[in-house]
């Protein structure tokens, strides 16, 4: 039987982004859980094979960020979330500059795509968790489900206000479609 997983984008998702306490997250210290999201994390990891995190992550083409301080960041974030019994397996990220035109940029899915061949994972028995237009579209171009964090997406199965409340939207879905075994 192949995995399943879900699929995370970091900021707004996972972590604070364009509030008062941050605008962008350059070091580990300026990375804040956004609420409920090691919780959530928590009971995805009761569910999925893999919890996994796809994130676009321009400030490096852009030089306002090194790649050695993306990964000191998701490190960081790796090892909070362990300390609360959360668990990212693994982290994928497009280095480019917004509209690069690079195939790994989402809304283009390679990073999914990337990571399902990497972890043996059954793409339409996932779902890709995303506040982003671009992260709904590039999990439907990988043959996930759609769950939009925020007000208002038309291409999402769900819309949630926060991944805390989409959590269990996600896991009665996952057991209730006929993709679950």
């Amino acid at each position: 039987m192949e995995n399943t997983a879900i699929f995370l984008d970091r900021d707004g998702v996972i972590n604070e982004v364009l509030t008062k306490r941050v605008k962008f997250v350059n070091k580990p210290s300026q990375l804040h859980f956004l609420p409920g999201v090691p919780e959530a994390i928590k009971k995805l990891n009761e569910v999925f094979d893999y919890v996994l995190c796809v994130t676009n992550q321009g400030g490096i083409g852009l030089n306002f960020l090194r790649e050695s301080q993306l990964h000191a960041i998701h490190d960081h974030m790796i090892s909070e979330l362990k300390k609360r019994g959360a668990f990212i397996h693994d982290v994928a990220y497009c280095p480019h500059k917004p509209k690069a035109g690079c195939e790994c940029r989402k809304p283009q899915p390679k990073m999914l795509i990337d990571m399902a061949n990497k972890y043996n994972i059954d793409l339409s028995r996932s779902y890709m968790v995303g506040d982003n237009y671009t992260d709904i579209q590039a999990g439907k171009k990988a043959g996930t489900k759609g769950v939009f964090i925020g007000e208002s997406e038309s291409l999402a199965d769900a819309v949630f206000p926060d991944l805390l409340s989409a959590t269990d939207w996600i896991i009665k879905d996952s057991k209730n479609s006929s993709f679950q075994e």
